[in-house]
């Protein structure tokens, strides 16, 4: 995680990203790149090159992208400052683009060599902060780099609980690099293998969930069973019972896979669950 992307609109939920994101780089040595997308000033915005400076004197129709070019730096600035207060030894650079959010953060991850994003969420049914909402799922469903959603203020990210739910086919044994990799980042960390059952608990079920913890061989691993009505539900009661400081989800954006990777199951939890949700693609 040297490089860690964090978009924001400046709400709280994205703030409680950054904060996060923070603490992930002075934890593994990393850099962040604070990034803000002007949306809908494409029209007006043939005054400013592509780092937000005038190249070229404001007409009328420009007064307002300009005084919205100035608040939008004066804020980037005063979360810049945060940083040196907050984590003093993690480098910070501040990036603002003009376009479309979910294009301009596709091409920010790109442009920066992004090894995660880390992002605010807010679950379904909120009116305000529309960005931290579908610009999230956007960016989980299409990133090639993992994506951490998170909905609340995190005093100390600090993760010893994480939680794997899966159903254990054979696909799951393509998450297990990925798996590994989040673990050698919290070494101390428990993981929690985890499969809902909508109905009663298969003996195959259990028999798939060994074969997996055999296979990949992870230190503090427990198996755990919830009976829910719906996979996100149960993720999300689970979680809750554990404690859980991390929720981790492999998806595909590809079909024929087993149904659990669907894409919109590890957006649904992303904006559900309490804790930080991370989702990165199979390979």
């Amino acid at each position: 995680m040297k490089s860690i992307l964090v978009p924001t609109d400046f709400s709280p939920e994205a703030h409680y990203a950054y904060e996060v994101a923070l603490q992930l780089a002075r934890h593994t040595g990393g850099r962040v790149v604070l990034l803000h997308v002007l949306e809908g000033l494409e029209d007006s915005a043939g005054g400013f090159s592509s780092s937000g400076s005038t190249v070229a004197g404001p007409g009328i129709d420009q007064i307002f992208p300009i005084k919205l070019m100035e608040a939008t730096k004066r804020r980037l600035h005063n979360l810049m400052g945060e940083a040196t207060r907050l984590a003093a030894d993690v480098p910070v650079q501040e990036s603002i683009k003009v376009g479309p959010i979910g294009e301009g953060i596709l091409k920010a991850i790109q442009r920066h060599d992004t090894d995660l994003v880390v992002m605010g969420a807010r679950g379904h049914g909120a009116m305000e902060h529309f960005f931290v909402s579908s610009n999230t799922e956007r960016t989980i469903r299409l990133a090639p780099c993992p994506v951490l959603a998170v909905k609340h203020q995190q005093a100390e990210f600090e993760v010893r609980t994480v939680v794997f739910p899966s159903d254990f086919t054979d696909e799951a044994t393509r998450a297990i690099d990925n798996l590994r990799q989040v673990l050698a980042t919290f070494p101390d960390a428990t993981l929690h293998l985890l499969h809902v059952a909508s109905g009663t608990h298969s003996a195959a079920t259990t028999q798939h969930m060994q074969e997996f913890a055999q296979h990949a061989q992870f230190p503090h691993m427990q198996m755990g069973v919830v009976q829910a009505g719906s996979t996100v539900a149960g993720i999300e009661q689970y979680a809750q019972q554990v404690n859980a400081d991390l929720v981790v989800i492999p998806t595909h954006v590809r079909s024929g896979l087993s149904s659990f990777f669907r894409t919109s199951i590890a957006e649904a939890v992303a904006t559900h669950a309490f804790p930080p949700v991370l989702t990165y693609h199979l390979q």
